[in-house]
């Protein structure tokens, strides 16, 4: 897919890497929808948007409301005409230790995380399958592939998404949607300066975005980055679970 003169919804977009994204698409005469809670900050990025030449349609709105979802994907439609890709981009991870979490914890972690991500996927498919095309990004984490000290519920949850991604993967092949999966290692967010965790690697978020605007274009199904934690990723997969236990353990006490 070429970014260019195509209608993109983008899910969380006030801050972090969904911010940074749109401002990276708004340079290629897009059509771009912006949806989130905070629509004082919508607002002043719409008219970024704007200012580099492309369209911008403002939605406010709760991810974690699945009516809220389907309303946004309906709106954008009646804008634009059709939705030729959506990033969903919402999800949260602060550090919680099992010893500790309560249940409601771990619940509103799996929401945030996960059922966030169910509630616009329905939606679009419903369109896409429509349409006969149609591309879905997901914001998952490197986190996902593994059960990582202080991360569990976020690492379960992302987990989840990565199935459920997998699964929409074959099962949907035949109707012209694709689905793409990225991985970021630690991006240097507000939320990620304030978790006070290890954060090798790190990078900024015009760089995430840089690299999910480069997935979108290849269309990968799954793009894990940066390269660096990739790779101790796809590492840490292979070696004994005793090992990498004890590895986590030294990185995380």
């Amino acid at each position: 897919m070429r970014l260019k003169n195509k209608t993109i919804l983008i899910v969380g977009a006030s801050s972090g890497i969904g911010h940074r994204l749109a401002l990276e698409l708004s340079h290629f005469q897009n059509r771009i929808v912006v949806f989130a809670r905070r629509d004082p900050l919508l607002n002043h990025l719409a008219a970024e948007i704007r200012a580099n030449g492309s369209r911008a349609l403002v939605i406010k709105g709760d991810a974690l409301d699945k009516n809220s979802a389907k309303a946004a994907v309906i709106q954008t439609m009646n804008a634009f005409g059709n939705i030729e890709a959506a990033v969903l981009n919402v999800g949260d991870g602060p550090p919680l230790n099992m010893s500790e979490a309560t249940a409601d914890d771990i619940s509103r972690n799996m929401d945030i995380n996960y059922i966030s991500l169910v509630n616009f996927m329905v939606p679009l498919i419903v369109q896409m399958k429509k349409q006969a095309n149609g591309l879905i990004v997901h914001t998952n984490s490197l986190a996902g592939f593994l059960g990582l000290p202080m991360q569990g519920p976020y690492s379960a949850a992302k987990a989840a998404c990565r199935i459920l991604m997998d699964t929409c993967r074959r099962e949907l092949k035949s109707s012209g949607i694709k689905f793409v999966s990225v991985y970021p290692g630690f991006v240097a967010t507000q939320r990620v300066a304030r978790d006070g965790l290890p954060s090798p690697f790190e990078i900024t978020e015009q760089k995430a975005a840089q690299h999910i605007f480069r997935a979108m274009e290849k269309e990968k199904s799954d793009y894990l980055f940066p390269f660096a934690t990739a790779n101790l990723i796809r590492l840490a997969l292979i070696l004994p679970k005793p090992l990498v236990s004890w590895v986590l353990k030294k990185a995380v006490p």
